[in-house]
């Protein structure tokens, strides 16, 4: 890559290393770093001597789930096949490094020509599998230089992206790096094909055969079951967040039969103590009452104080509300609306595709204060009917979406499921 783009690299590495001082995630991030090729070279002793079949990066959680259904549906029909799995983001490493479908989880290094070499030297990878906006330009262009199969799916284009601006020639040879894109939809292969890249398949968006497989294996709750009977609607915000809540919360309290039950997007013990602060005495945290046969008697509100339950009680839900629409961007809408919930969320959503299909279907509703927030739950609160259709049309564009996943693994690994 060009002396402009390395500068960029490595002064984004100094700022990172200059924050880790003061913070976590910072320090997670370099620390992990550190010890991604060694991690590298035991995984290889191991399990992989001549190299991982695969290599798949991701940024974050996000994008992880995106990956999934391939990762886990190669494991099913080639159980040997070896797969070394990336994180850029601590929040994607920290809570997936336990991943055991996979041979090897490791932070990938910063995009330096040095760290690149060294990486894909140490993984020797026969194919790789990038997800979604991943463009590390020195990492593209040395698995270029070897001739290493390399794709990305689920990708998704704007035209807002510098790949499409007059000074975005660096950002478009790195299209060039990739044996074949795969993406979410017709307008981002309308672009592409408009700076003249042909390489490219409409597969769709692989989440949503990942909420689509979640859905048919989850797990019964039977104590929240039972709880979210009692009364007649029940709203679950998952991934929520202290500006969501700002909006959400005094509908609650202005609603007090209506039932919640809250999955805060962290939950640190100052963040769990300010939230049953604001929702008062009639919450609970679930590390509190997962045990119990029954909640207690007086809880309207149970706050979600762990990892890995909210994609299963999306179904004891009514009505979702997806948090982060205020501020980088919204979580994952496909795990709730797969159930058939409505979904709300924030104005922060220009990014995501399936924000718009929502919306345009009557499944999804969006909100940038409280006013609107209260006039689209109003309305699905007080019309049964409205609610009954608005849960119909969810569920319907999650079905009409499924598929991605067939695609990839016939056209990459001649797999068909």
């Amino acid at each position: 890559m060009n002396s402009l783009y390395n500068l960029g690299i490595n002064t984004y590495r100094m700022l990172v290393k200059a924050a880790s001082v003061h913070n976590a995630k910072a320090s997670k991030m370099l620390e992990g770093q550190r010890r991604t090729i060694d991690k590298i070279v035991r995984a290889r002793h191991d399990k992989a001597p001549k190299g991982f079949d695969l290599w798949v990066h991701v940024a974050s959680l996000g994008e992880f789930e995106q990956a999934r259904p391939m990762i886990e549906a190669i494991k099913r029909q080639i159980p040997d096949y070896t797969i070394l799995l990336s994180f850029f983001s601590p929040s994607g490493y920290e809570v997936r490094h336990n991943y055991d479908k996979v041979d090897c989880v490791v932070y990938l290094p910063f995009d330096t020509r040095c760290n690149a070499r060294d990486f894909i030297e140490a993984a020797c990878p026969h194919k790789v599998v990038f997800v979604k906006y991943e463009f590390w330009g020195n990492y593209l262009s040395e698995l270029k230089r070897l001739n290493i199969p390399t794709y990305l799916i689920s990708g998704i284009f704007r035209p807002s992206q510098s790949f499409f601006k007059p000074w975005g020639g660096m950002m478009r040879k790195m299209l060039s790096t990739f044996t074949h894109i795969y993406v979410q939809d017709e307008a981002s292969r309308g672009l592409l094909a408009g700076i003249g890249y042909d390489n490219v398949t409409v597969a769709g968006d692989t989440r949503f055969d990942r909420v689509t497989d979640v859905m048919r294996n989850t797990f019964e709750v039977p104590s929240l079951k039972n709880w979210t009977q009692k009364t007649s609607l029940t709203l679950i915000a998952g991934s929520s967040w202290p500006a969501d809540e700002q909006i959400y919360i005094p509908w609650l309290k202005d609603h007090p039969k209506i039932h919640a039950i809250i999955a805060p997007h962290e939950f640190d013990g100052n963040r769990l103590a300010e939230l049953r602060a604001r929702l008062g005495s009639n919450a609970i945290l679930w590390s509190q009452c997962k045990d119990l046969d029954t909640i207690p008697e007086g809880v309207t509100y149970i706050i979600i104080d762990c990892f890995g339950l909210l994609s299963s009680i999306y179904r004891y839900g009514d009505i979702a509300l997806i948090g982060g629409g205020f501020g980088a961007g919204i979580h994952n809408l496909n795990e709730a609306a797969v159930y058939g919930l409505p979904v709300l969320f924030g104005p922060n959503h220009k990014k995501f595709r399936e924000a718009y299909g929502l919306i345009d279907c009557g499944g999804g509703f969006t909100y940038d204060n409280a006013d609107t927030f209260n006039h689209h739950i109003s309305a699905l609160v007080s019309d049964t009917s409205a609610l009954q259709q608005a849960s119909i049309r969810a569920s319907s564009y999650i079905k009409a979406n499924i598929g991605a996943t067939k695609i990839i693994l016939h056209d990459i690994f001649s797999i068909d499921e």
